[in-house]
């Protein structure tokens, strides 16, 4: 399984969402600090849940950080996180 699925695995199980893209972006920063050889480091990630109502950008971002946790302790570098409610997305649609 690839860090990509259990990043997708987690975030499903956890927050539900309505809409989920798990992008490995890795290959651009190659190079950089905390890019490894292998990839899989550097991750764009885009969701919309329910559970978001009511919460800041920055807790939003801290529930995400926190549910990855093991995927951060095992080499996940860098998140480029759009976390939104179902109503915030639809207006981007």
């Amino acid at each position: 399984m690839t860090r990509s699925d259990r990043i997708t695995e987690t975030l499903t199980r956890t927050f539900a969402p309505l809409s989920l893209d798990v992008v490995d972006d890795s290959g651009s920063h190659a190079g950089h600090s905390g890019a490894a050889v292998g990839g899989e480091t550097h991750f764009n990630v885009i969701m919309a849940a329910e559970c978001f109502e009511g919460m800041t950008r920055v807790a939003r971002a801290r529930a995400v950080n926190d549910a990855l946790a093991d995927e951060f302790a095992a080499g996940l570098h860098a998140l480029a996180l759009t976390l939104r409610t179902p109503a915030e997305r639809a207006k981007t649609l």
